[in-house]
């Protein structure tokens, strides 16, 4: 999929949230800028510049797209690199299990160590301001993570009705204990003719 056909999806996703009566406040998404530096993979030794890489152009097309999308608000945190390398899931596996050897690692069996920065905070800021200014009265969140549950608590102390879709996967207990209800799909499950519902904005009085 394009980042226009992404963007589509995800936002036909949030407003599958909408009942008849609800008023959209607004959708809010979270991300990091794209890795954009030049790095020398360590199995090889080769200069990859991610600037010129499909996952950098996707990222980029996929921000361009949600800014002309109506009622959408981009929240961008920061990206912290460093010049250390991690070797990925499954050659770690094969490597304990003796499948292979250090000497037959690929460079796609490793990845650069990348960490965003700033996105839990920013969700956390942005859930206790609408809930203490009374702004909504109803949280959608899209995620799966457990760092959320002290926002979520605080939203459900100031009435707010908290859903959780986590898009199907796994919930921790811990989160699904701290919400209200949970709608769970994913943008991938929509029908292919569904069609966008008329978005409500007036202001809330």
């Amino acid at each position: 999929m394009t980042g226009q056909q992404v963007a589509d999806a995800m936002y036909t996703m949030a407003l599958r949230h909408l009942r008849d009566n609800d008023v959209l406040y607004r959708i809010f998404y979270y991300d990091c800028e794209p890795l954009s530096k030049k790095m020398h993979n360590p199995i090889t030794s080769r200069c990859i510049d991610y600037s010129r890489t499909e996952q950098y152009k996707f990222r980029k097309e996929l921000f361009e797209a949600l800014k002309f999308k109506r009622k959408v608000a981009l929240r961008i945190g920061t990206l912290k690199t460093s010049n250390y390398w991690t070797i990925n899931h499954s050659a770690t596996s094969r490597l304990l299990k003796k499948q292979v050897s250090v000497e037959e690692l690929t460079e796609d069996d490793v990845t650069p160590e990348i960490r965003q920065k700033g996105i839990d905070m920013k969700i956390g800021v942005d859930i206790a301001s609408l809930s203490l200014k009374r702004f909504v009265d109803k949280i959608v969140l899209i995620s799966g993570d457990s760092d959320f549950v002290p926002a979520a608590k605080m939203a459900r102390r100031e009435g707010v009705d908290f859903i959780l879709n986590p898009m199907k996967a796994n919930v921790e207990p811990q989160l699904n204990e701290h919400v209200d209800g949970m709608e769970s799909f994913d943008p991938y499950s929509l029908k292919k003719n569904t069609k966008l519902r008329k978005i409500k904005t007036e202001s809330k009085k």
